[in-house]
């Protein structure tokens, strides 16, 4: 029940962020649609593709795929004056979906009986892999590549998870990691926390 209920938050999440995105970018509606299932959906294919694992395409994913274009529909359909203001608070649904597909990736792999390096690995492609494909995409720079901290906080968890902290049958412990990740991410953001990085144009 646990996994069900993030699953559903994390599918919703990013599927939010990338229509969001796509609306942002003046993608039609079939883009909109493309660009909002993917976001979702592509950290777990790339996830099972690097580690060797068969791969649940798009169009298995059951009720998930329905949640995706029931949330994707409510974001295109709704007036632009609240899509504008949901904009604004894009940072809290795309930390939702980092934090619980970050959980959800290092499950994934304790689950196969990876060593500790491929339960971070997992934690990371699963949490981070949607919105690169988003941003790829959408022609954006993907924030995981540049200063801002996000991709620490995914891998954070697949550490805590791998090293055994954090026991993923346990729901208290996991809605805990959970809401940690979604704290730290938050966090980061709005108090500009970010990784040093070398600057070219500075003496």
């Amino acid at each position: 029940m646990t996994w069900e209920i993030l699953n559903i938050l994390a599918v919703s999440a990013f599927a939010f962020s990338g229509a969001i995105v796509a609306l942002n970018e003046r993608y039609d509606i079939f883009g909109t649609f493309i660009l909002g299932i993917a976001t979702p959906f592509a950290g777990g294919i790339i996830r099972n593709i690097a580690l060797d694992v068969p791969v649940v395409h798009v169009w298995e994913q059951g009720y998930l795929l329905y949640v995706a274009f029931g949330t994707i529909a409510v974001v295109y359909f709704f007036p632009k004056t609240w899509v504008l203001s949901w904009d604004r608070w894009n940072i809290y649904p795309d930390a939702v979906g980092l934090s619980a597909f970050a959980l959800q990736g290092a499950s994934f792999a304790i689950a196969h009986n990876f060593p500790l390096g491929g339960v971070i690995f997992a934690a990371i492609l699963t949490g981070v892999g949607g919105g690169v494909t988003r941003d790829v995409l959408a022609q954006r720079r993907p924030m995981v590549l540049h200063q801002e901290i996000y991709a620490v906080w995914a891998l954070m968890a697949g550490l805590l998870i791998g090293v055994g902290i954090i026991d993923v049958q346990s729901a208290a412990q996991t809605y805990f990691l959970f809401f940690l990740v979604i704290t730290c991410r938050v966090l980061s953001y709005h108090l500009g926390w970010h990784l040093r990085f070398r600057d070219l144009y500075r003496l």
